[in-house]
């Protein structure tokens, strides 16, 4: 009885530990890597470790100030112009931009979080609506909804009526993804007593 107990012990200890150190461990090798990456771009020129990121870093940060002064925002604008144009780039080219303007700058698309009822009449999945009119594709009253898949980057696109939308006004945009990306797990931060999933789903209740 005592050697049972005991080995439970073992396993629980063990079980404490990778869940401290496991989260932390990911993280800190995540960062490493993305570091390493961007310090790698530059050798073998620089082989000094951590040289080259702060050069890469340093230029990314000059480049975002130099393009709020006008000369040069005019000079960046011409340079997508020209890559829009350009016969066999700028179908490549437009869809990096596209991506990249989703996530930052002005032109932020994950910022409209919602519920979207796109199976059963009572299921509804955690989404953000990307366009906010489909009528060039034929759909009136529609809605392009982006839905974020669990513990991953990829995710769908529904074209959904505007009346199987409800959205999220107890959490902000940031807290929706990370729900959705989780798999529901992660604590959404509310100033509501109140569920907010739920009072999201039923407003009037």
């Amino acid at each position: 009885m005592k050697s049972t107990l005991r080995y439970q012990k073992i396993i629980q200890y063990f079980l404490q530990g990778l869940l401290i150190l496991g989260p932390v461990s990911i993280t800190l090798y995540f960062i490493y890597a993305v570091f390493d990456k961007i310090d790698s771009i530059l050798r073998p020129e620089i082989n000094i470790p951590g040289i080259g990121f702060i050069i890469i870093i340093a230029f990314i940060f000059t480049m975002g100030y130099l393009s709020s002064f006008f000369v040069m925002g005019r000079l960046l604008s011409f340079m997508d112009k020209f890559l829009e144009r350009t016969p066999g780039i700028k179908l490549f080219y437009s869809f990096i931009r596209d991506f990249f303007e989703a996530f930052a700058g002005n032109k932020k698309k994950f910022t409209k979080n919602v519920l979207a009822c796109v199976d059963d009449k009572d299921v509804w999945r955690v989404g953000f609506i990307t366009q906010e009119d489909m009528s060039s594709f034929g759909m009136e009253n529609y809605v392009a909804v982006y839905l974020p898949m669990a513990y991953s980057v990829a995710g769908n696109v529904y074209i959904v009526p505007k009346e199987r939308i409800r959205p999220i006004t107890n959490i902000g945009a940031a807290q929706s993804m990370k729900f959705a990306v989780s798999g529901g797990v992660t604590q959404t931060i509310t100033d509501s007593p109140e569920d907010p999933m739920a009072e999201a789903i039923h407003p009037n209740k």
